[in-house]
């Protein structure tokens, strides 16, 4: 019989040291190999054998001659910038890679990877005292086409003996740490928080020697910012029956947050889970008992058109997968300040990990029988 985890506390100190290594290596989206590199090193050990796309989306499996196949997904991938123009006094304009915040630029200090390797710079901004003045207000607001980078260089020419060049992607600096109440904090937690997790659950099935009857993909993909393209790839390849994804969600207790909208979902009390048309409904209501027997804290919200995450490319994929999302809640996304909690974390890996104890290839998630 597969051992359930009873204690809260799941996770090592080696496992967060993992974490903070993993969060601050940059992966932005079209660049993630860095980061892939590091998730593949970390999870091997876990698994059986590795695959890769031509893309770089990475698989771990377990148990690979198996006919049935279960996934569980995160995506790699950060919001980043490109560089699009360098001026000829040396200023560096951008492009957005991914859904990346313009108003949170100013002031930033980024990293530019170009081809001699990182570049420091920040996102320059007019000084308060020019901005408003003489009683008139002219006061800018940051937008794409009015922020610049600035790394030191006086011209154009110094720009590129640095190695920056048109394409390459700038990442902001900020990584990971932790505060007060068991609260952690970086940039990337969307999605490098699911990629840990999955890492996670896998480690959990290979120490606690669970025997699934089935072959478990734990994959990593890429390009979910901007389409979430790489599942969608991975997803024809593996041609999995079942799939579990997991990404972040948002926290709707803050200011300027409307839970009319947004629904309510907050950091602390549990992953949460989605009804929508691409969440199958039979293998939600699974994932619900399972929450409901091993007293796991879950919360639940609505999505519309589309889940918004590669849940959609898993469900829709090859003849349809039944799928389901786990969502860990999250204050201010896509800001260098993404925060979610510890018991979240470690209550969502329990979760995935019950939930595959519980599956079985006989496991009946048809809508007519």
């Amino acid at each position: 019989m597969a051992k359930s985890i009873k204690s809260k506390r799941l996770l090592s100190d080696a496992s967060y040291s993992f974490l903070k290594e993993y969060i601050n290596t940059p992966s932005p989206t079209g660049f993630e190999s860095g980061g892939q590199k590091l998730w593949m090193k970390y999870i091997q050990q876990h698994v059986d054998e590795i695959i890769t796309d031509p893309y770089g989306s990475v698989a771990g499996i377990m148990n690979p001659k198996e006919k049935f196949k279960v996934v569980i997904e995160a995506h790699a991938d950060e919001i980043s910038w490109f560089v699009n123009y360098i001026s000829d006094s040396g200023l560096i304009y951008l492009k957005r890679n991914g859904g990346v915040d313009h108003q949170i630029a100013p002031g930033k200090r980024v990293l530019i990877h170009g081809k001699k390797g990182s570049v420091k710079a920040v996102f320059g901004w007019p000084a308060i005292h020019t901005r408003i003045g003489g009683g008139e207000r002219k006061d800018p607001q940051p937008a794409v086409d009015n922020l610049f980078l600035d790394c030191g260089a006086k011209n154009r020419k110094e720009v590129e003996s640095l190695g920056i060049h048109i394409g390459a992607v700038a990442t902001y600096e900020e990584g990971f740490d932790e505060l007060a109440y068991n609260y952690l904090i970086g940039r990337a937690m969307d999605n490098r928080i699911g990629g840990f997790m999955i890492a996670e659950v896998a480690n959990m099935i290979r120490t606690n020697k669970v025997k699934l009857p089935y072959a478990l993909y734990v994959v990593n993909a890429v390009q979910e910012e901007i389409g979430l393209r790489g599942a969608e790839m991975i997803a024809r390849r593996i041609k999995p029956d079942v799939a579990i994804i997991t990404d972040v969600t948002h926290d709707t207790t803050t200011p300027m947050v409307n839970k009319i909208i947004e629904g309510d979902v907050a950091c602390g009390k549990g992953p949460s889970l989605a009804y929508g048309p691409a969440v199958h409904n039979k293998l939600l209501s699974l994932v619900e008992n399972v929450a409901t027997k091993k007293k796991i804290p879950v919360q639940m919200r609505t999505v519309s058109r589309s889940t918004g995450t590669d849940t959609d490319s898993f469900a829709y994929a090859n003849d349809g997968c039944p799928s389901v999302l786990i969502s860990i809640p999250l204050r201010y996304m896509h800001t260098t300040v993404e925060m979610l909690h510890k018991d979240d974390v470690e209550n969502t890996i329990r979760l995935m990990y019950e939930t595959l104890v519980s599956i079985t290839p006989r496991t009946n998630l048809s809508y007519f029988s």
